[in-house]
């Protein structure tokens, strides 16, 4: 330890770190954790003591997938609003999607107009995606030279036209290209002739819509997703999965030695589409919320690897916007805020650790993004922390999320583990659910 450069230490009974959880005490230097030392090590002169107690120091959450809108799409969320969220529910890095702001990430130019309008209100650190349209295999490698962290594509309709999904050929040409400069490709796997022969039926009946992105649409894209990165030798990442049914075809990939990597989602691994009321379109999403058995196979895929991480799909809308029309209504769970008590309440109950829920929220996340720097509390990284009262328990209220618009899933439901505090690079930004003005950098990939 340097000693006189150590302006903080943070110390608990149970600090979550590579090796395990233990009683340590954290010393924090210039932003970054300088060393994990003894419970009981001194204090050097001139630094702050901060003792949590029997909280738990988990690193800071990272999330990768969040629609955060701004600008152009402002009014259903905004750089502000979402990353008081994200600070209020222990994420310390998040990632903006490319599409469903106005311009969508798909150029440079674009890419600056949005790191201007994130710069003074990000309260967490934020970097960004950029998009893989149809018409912009040329502007890939400047995005990526540029600083994005890989590239997302649809296979089926976005929902949004400025973003319109790829065909077969054209994702054979952005995986390419990509593969070329050494990037990573993000998929929305579903595909559209299993979406256009499932029934489409409008109205209230969560049945109707799931039978309308049944589980065929989700495994045959990825299983042409898995065949396209074999032939090119390809990275790709399978966003947001939902199906069971895929996790097999994505593990006998990866003995393959294909490069194909996966993460769900906490409404996937925590709700099940037998308890969506009729008309309750906070639910929806898609690919949607499937059955209790199904969820069980997700959990199965986390525990043995082949889902390597769980990020939140943060995408809101005005409240409007969320009709009784399942057809209809826009596709999107706000869950930002709560990810990490919605994902350790189901964790615990099947048996697993908060050890569990940092490597899956935190450090895979990281590894996946390239971010160095995050997702682990040992020396040398970031000083992220999130302070979390694992056996406390609270009843969710919308009013009290800070997202923009304060509708989600979660309305009503007990959730065990309260966020105390989160940190950036060692500074407090929330505490009992009081925010510090923005302070957040906004990161580019590392070169």
């Amino acid at each position: 330890m340097s000693g006189a450069d150590v302006n903080l230490v943070l110390r608990s009974t149970r600090v979550v770190t590579p090796e395990g959880i233990r009683p340590a005490a954290v010393a924090v230097a210039g932003g970054s954790i300088d060393a994990v030392l003894p419970y009981d090590a001194g204090v050097p002169a001139g630094a702050r003591l901060e003792d949590v107690g029997d909280d738990v120091v988990l690193p800071g959450l990272v999330d990768t997938h969040v629609h955060v809108n701004d600008p152009g799409r402002s009014e259903w969320e905004g750089f502000y609003t979402a990353t008081r969220a994200a600070a209020a529910g222990g994420i310390t890095t998040l990632l903006d999607m490319p599409l469903n702001s106005l311009p969508p990430t798909t150029t440079v130019e674009n890419l600056r107009v949005k790191q201007a309008v994130a710069a003074p209100k990000a309260h967490v650190d934020t970097g960004f995606w950029g998009g893989a349209v149809p018409t912009n295999v040329g502007d890939l490698r400047p995005l990526y030279e540029a600083g994005v962290f890989g590239f997302k594509c649809f296979l089926s309709p976005s929902g949004v036209e400025e973003f319109p999904e790829l065909d077969q050929e054209q994702l054979a040409g952005a995986m390419a290209e990509i593969t070329g400069f050494g990037g990573l490709l993000i998929v929305h796997a579903e595909d559209p002739g299993h979406l256009a022969g499932a029934p489409q039926r409008p109205g209230p009946a969560y049945a109707d819509f799931l039978a309308s992105r049944p589980r065929a649409a989700e495994n045959a894209a990825i299983e042409g997703l898995i065949a396209q990165a074999k032939r090119l030798d390809a990275r790709v990442h399978v966003l947001h999965l939902s199906s069971g049914d895929a996790l097999p075809l994505i593990a006998a990939a990866r003995r393959e030695g294909v490069r194909v990597s996966v993460e769900s989602c906490p409404h996937f691994l925590t709700l099940t589409a037998e308890e969506v009321p009729d008309g309750a379109t906070e639910f929806k999403c898609c690919p949607p919320i499937r059955e209790a058995a199904n969820q069980d196979a997700l959990w199965a895929g986390l525990a043995d690897g082949t889902i390597d991480c769980v990020v939140s799909d943060h995408s809101p809308c005005t409240t409007d916007l969320k009709t009784s029309d399942f057809a209809s209504a826009w596709g999107g769970i706000s869950s930002l805020q709560l990810g990490l008590p919605a994902m350790w309440s189901e964790a615990r109950r099947r048996g697993h650790t908060l050890e569990d829920i940092a490597r899956w929220m935190s450090a895979a996340p990281a590894e996946l993004a390239g971010l160095r720097r995050k997702g682990a509390i040992e020396a040398g990284r970031d000083a992220d922390f999130a302070v979390l009262a694992p056996e406390a328990v609270f009843t969710v209220d919308p009013a009290e999320l800070f997202h923009r618009n304060q509708v989600t899933a979660y309305a009503g439901r007990t959730l065990h583990g309260v966020v105390r505090s989160t940190w950036l690079r060692g500074v407090r930004i929330a505490a009992d659910g009081v925010l510090t003005e923005p302070t957040g950098h906004l990161l580019e990939r590392d070169r």
